[in-house]
């Protein structure tokens, strides 16, 4: 097979289209994320990368804190538009009729739709250029329990998550 070379460039694909949201029950906001996956099984860490720019990018400094919403198919076109308005701005979950549901380790709200979340506390932050990466322990999972068999294995098909490939899904 032949092949011609490109510069280099952010080409990985699939990637998850996650929903972060963090702040506190009261006061939150909801970024979307291409740039996120696994660091690390034990302890089990995980990363995003955000633009210093972007609203969420200060909330999560300052509180040290986020989940990872694993975005559904039936979301995506929630999760494309939380990725259009800025938090500063908008109140997403409001906009979008999303629920916040507590999380179980950290103060960052869950988004009740999202199938699957994973509560992260930052250990690190490290300016990479265009983005800093948030390095993360993934300090408890939640899962919905229509996901689970009748002997508690986790079935992630029934969950429908989204990938993101080159601008589309």
């Amino acid at each position: 097979m032949a092949k011609v070379k490109w510069r280099g460039g952010a080409l990985l694909a699939p990637v998850p289209p996650v929903m972060v949201s963090c702040g506190d029950m009261e006061t939150s906001n909801i970024v979307t994320v291409a740039w996120t996956g696994i660091l690390n099984t034990i302890p089990p860490k995980t990363y995003i990368s955000l633009r210093p720019s972007r609203y969420s990018y200060e909330i999560i400094k300052e509180r040290r804190e986020f989940v990872i919403n694993l975005t559904p198919t039936e979301l995506i076109r929630t999760a494309d538009s939380c990725g259009v308005y800025t938090g500063r701005k908008v109140d997403k979950f409001r906009k979008y009729s999303l629920t916040k549901t507590e999380a179980f380790e950290v103060g960052a709200p869950l988004i009740g739709e999202c199938p699957l979340s994973l509560e992260c506390r930052v250990t690190d932050v490290v300016p990479l250029g265009s983005h800093d990466m948030f390095i993360a322990d993934i300090v408890a999972v939640d899962v919905d329990e229509k996901l689970l068999d009748k002997d508690g294995k986790l079935c992630l098909d029934r969950a429908h998550l989204a990938a993101f490939a080159h601008g589309e899904y």
